[in-house]
């Protein structure tokens, strides 16, 4: 056994730098604060932790957030949960480890987690809408476009709900020729999640030209119950879910990640209309469009409409604008080329003949009787030019061509 004796000192000084070496990262911890206060800009708090059967503490540590952190945190705080730290209240804190020699252990607080705080149903809905994120699902919606001719609509709601009845009256009351197809859902209370995912099933797996057996139809002019392989709207631009405003704790079915990402990961774009302002729902949030009600999403379809009729007829103008000056543009240069066509071949003639009579001189110029003529004389061996008397050996005849004759020698 190690006998040497430690001063309080060097053994807190060991103490330090075993907790600076093996746990210095930082760590997120759920407590519940017994105490906070502030002193000159900082925060101190102790942190204990009770047992769930006999409320007793269990754990208790002391915790300090530092000038330069909490002026950020404090107000952040306070901003998102509507209330300022106090004793009582349960706080998730991200912190690191610090041991001083003289004033002991404490935990440094670097952030705060006020969704914990916000309760459970909260904190589940931002786990969520993280969870989606971390998935890389949760934009997939937004990267959507709707169809410029958006027309063929699957809508799930309610069928007996007033929101469906206003939407598909408005969609008739406007110039365009709108078919839509309701597939029902139950839209508050228990069962919300299953109803709504199997309605987008059901609009997933209906084929071109068909409608599923008991779907109901309703366009612009009609609203009935379609048989079984019916011709139909049954090839979809987008998908509109919708349902009237309520109470906040009704929304609750909309809040599940299941259904986000059900809906994240849908194919077509989806529009929202189930609350209002001031509800906003995860399937809200992952929706390619979120509006506050059923009639503000058939506005919205409507005003995309006439966003591309607009754009339509912008084209239709640019078309005739653009071909126009490309005639004019095309009978000038038409005119211009007839006028300057004789002049071009006048000088394609000239230019040609010129080349040809360089060519005719040339060609004279290589003529091998000037040479002749001249007084020089070719030599033949077999037919072929003599460049090499090296190549003749005694016997060989060779012919001499002079201006007036030729010469046959042996060598």
């Amino acid at each position: 056994m190690n006998d040497k004796t430690f001063s309080l000192y060097e053994l807190n000084w060991l103490v330090r730098r075993v907790i600076e070496t093996e746990i210095n990262r930082e760590y997120w911890v759920e407590a519940e604060l017994s105490e906070c206060r502030e002193n000159r800009g900082h925060c101190f708090m102790e942190l204990i932790q009770k047992d769930e059967r006999s409320n007793t503490p269990i754990a208790r540590a002391s915790a300090k957030c530092w000038q330069s952190i909490w002026y950020m945190l404090a107000p952040y705080f306070e901003r998102t949960t509507g209330q300022p730290l106090h004793a009582g209240m349960k706080v998730r804190l991200q912190v690191y480890p610090q041991f001083h020699e003289a004033y002991g252990f404490s935990w440094i607080i670097t952030d705060i987690d006020p969704t914990y705080t916000l309760g459970d149903m909260a904190r589940r809905r931002q786990e969520i809408i993280r969870q989606l994120k971390d998935e890389g699902i949760f934009d997939l919606q937004k990267e959507l476009s709707l169809p410029l001719l958006c027309l063929n609509i699957a809508v799930v709601s309610s069928e007996t709900a007033a929101g469906y009845g206003d939407f598909v009256n408005q969609l008739a009351d406007s110039p365009y020729d709108f078919h839509t197809q309701l597939f029902p859902a139950i839209m508050q209370g228990e069962g919300v999640e299953q109803s709504i995912i199997h309605a987008l099933e059901q609009i997933y797996k209906a084929a071109p030209h068909s409608v599923p057996e008991g779907a109901t139809i309703a366009s612009s002019t009609r609203s009935t119950e379609a048989p079984s392989g019916a011709v139909g709207g049954a090839y979809f631009d987008c998908v509109v879910i919708i349902r009237g405003g309520g109470a906040t704790a009704d929304l609750s079915g909309f809040d599940t990640l299941a259904l986000a990402e059900n809906v994240a990961q849908f194919p077509l774009p989806i529009i929202t209309g189930i609350g209002h302002d001031r509800d906003e729902s995860i399937l809200d949030m992952v929706s390619h469009t979120r509006v506050k009600t059923p009639t503000a999403a058939a506005q919205l379809l409507i005003s995309h409409l006439d966003i591309t009729a607009q754009r339509i007829d912008t084209c239709a103008e640019r078309i005739n604008t653009f071909f126009t000056l490309l005639k004019t543009r095309e009978e000038a240069r038409i005119d211009k080329f007839a006028d300057y066509l004789p002049q071009l071949i006048s000088r394609l003639l000239e230019r040609e003949s010129h080349r040809l009579e360089m060519l005719e001189q040339r060609t004279k110029a290589l003529d091998p009787t000037l040479l002749l003529k001249r007084g020089y004389s070719i030599t033949l061996h077999n037919g072929h030019l003599l460049r090499d008397p090296a190549l003749l050996k005694p016997g060989d005849e060779i012919e001499t061509r002079l201006e007036k004759g030729n010469i046959i020698s042996k060598v």
